[in-house]
């Protein structure tokens, strides 16, 4: 991202940034490990309330994160919980943001996953380079 690394880190926990490429998403979280986070929202006409736990917080380096969403309609135990890490690094003047999500139930969860990704990093790219 042609941007540097403390507004991308910022687009990352700030839930008025959050809220403007994740889809119109409510986060709440006090970011420390161990607290959790909440995502509220509307996705295709459907309310949802997905919930975590902080695992990482590195500023400006390492975000880390459990994610639960009862729209996936599995039971809401900790096997059914996806860990989400986002890694930024310098290059330069810009930002290298890499993302990864695992524990995907099915290859149609993963490829639904990646297209979520996709659209909300594209947001945060076009958000940050106006």
């Amino acid at each position: 991202m042609n941007a540097p690394i403390a507004e991308v880190w910022d687009a990352l926990v700030n839930p008025k940034v959050i809220k403007q490429y994740m889809f119109g998403t409510n986060v709440v979280s006090d970011w420390k490990p161990g607290s959790p986070i909440v995502w509220k929202g509307e996705w295709e006409g459907k309310a949802y309330e997905d919930k975590g736990k902080i695992l990482k917080f590195e500023p400006q380096r390492l975000l880390s994160y459990s994610h639960f969403s009862p729209l996936s309609g599995q039971p809401d135990v900790p096997a059914n919980y996806h860990t989400v890490t986002i890694e930024l690094s310098r290059q330069g003047t810009q930002t290298k943001v890499s993302l990864s999500q695992d524990n995907n139930a099915t290859d149609e969860a993963r490829q639904h996953s990646e297209k979520n990704w996709n659209m909300m990093l594209d947001g945060l790219k076009k958000l940050l380079e106006k």
